[in-house]
């Protein structure tokens, strides 16, 4: 997958302040942002989420980042991707769909920023892993994140400290 613009991916585990930090960077750079899906998906179902719901998450973040490609924007910020939906498949259920993995390969992702989990954890009616999970999480995201070989740098920090870390991260791709 080739594109002109440089994707910048923000993840982490629950409550690290990834959408503040994507949304800041994208108004910081003027450059497209896509939210994360997953959230609104799961805040408007009236059930428990199943394995069908997780895909369904996945192929959308695969759909937004594709829309955006052709973009003459600088970067293309996303809220969480692929590698936090494949670890959800894995954590929950135990079994990933096999496109993800090609999906993940395929993909060109120029940095990774790990929100540091430095941030208290505030629990809301989506997040299931506060605590222990969310420091195992944190290492798991890691860890997948440089078994596919993808840059990454972890910010940490409150607020502006936070956001002024990524910038300067960002500013370095130049």
């Amino acid at each position: 997958m080739k594109n002109k613009s440089k994707i910048i991916v923000v993840t982490g585990a629950e409550s690290t302040g990834k959408s503040t930090l994507a949304k800041a960077l994208a108004n910081h750079f003027s450059v497209p942002f896509i939210p994360e899906f997953a959230r609104e998906y799961v805040e408007n179902l009236n059930r428990n989420y199943t394995f069908n719901d997780v895909e369904t998450i996945a192929r959308k973040q695969v759909e937004q980042l594709h829309e955006l490609l052709n973009s003459n924007s600088e970067f293309i910020i996303l809220d969480t991707w692929l590698i936090i939906t494949k670890i959800w498949f894995d954590v929950v259920f135990n079994q990933v769909p096999d496109w993800i993995d090609t999906e993940i390969r395929k993909t060109k992702i120029d940095l990774f920023l790990v929100c540091n989990t430095d941030l208290p954890w505030v629990a809301d009616d989506v997040r299931e892993n506060g605590g222990d999970s969310r420091e195992i999480l944190h290492k798991t995201y890691i860890k997948e994140i440089t078994k596919y070989g993808f840059n990454y740098n972890i910010v940490n920090g409150r607020d502006v400290e936070r956001l002024n870390k990524a910038i300067e991260i960002i500013s370095n791709l130049k």
